[in-house]
């Protein structure tokens, strides 16, 4: 059922304009580091973003949503650079890396209110706070749908999208 959902609003026509919304991040040798980071299962820090941020595009420009903070926001949601299945953090890494990932994205990018709350929201309800915006709920549950599906399925569930 989640899979015919997505089916509906995935429309890989829009690539060259999810790229436009992500110009300039996609490039950054900081986003790009992220490939050298497994997130989960054998999927890439970096292509389990690019697979948030194209499905949060896609649903945010289906709803009437700000679907550039979203598509920037998931694509920065994990900025945290390092591997934390080996490295020791102050803290538990699902409570700590928003805070890692905002303070890195807010050094390399500017960022708009919208974009800070996705990125250190998106581990809800870890993260105690409520997500302020629509666009912020979308990136925390497509993160959640995503993070599940590389898990079980092991494989990257937006393996047809040739964005770099």
């Amino acid at each position: 059922m989640i899979d015919c959902f997505f089916s509906k609003i995935m429309d890989y026509k829009d690539v060259e304009e999810y790229k436009t919304c992500v110009v300039g991040l996609l490039e950054h040798e900081a986003v790009c580091s992220m490939k050298d980071y497994i997130q989960h299962s054998d999927i890439s820090c970096f292509e389990h973003s690019l697979t948030v941020s194209y499905y949060s595009y896609c649903i945010c420009k289906n709803w009437g949503l700000d679907y550039r903070s979203a598509a920037r926001g998931g694509l920065l949601h994990d900025l945290f650079l390092y591997d934390w299945h080996t490295t020791k953090t102050e803290g538990l890494h699902g409570f700590t890396h928003p805070y890692t990932a905002l303070k890195n994205a807010s050094n390399l990018f500017n960022l708009n209110a919208r974009e800070k709350d996705i990125i250190v929201k998106h581990m809800w309800p870890l993260t105690v706070k409520l997500p302020k915006f629509k666009e912020s709920f979308v990136v925390t549950m497509v993160d959640k749908w995503c993070a599940v599906m590389e898990i079980f399925t092991r494989k990257n569930v937006c393996s047809n999208l040739d964005v770099v």
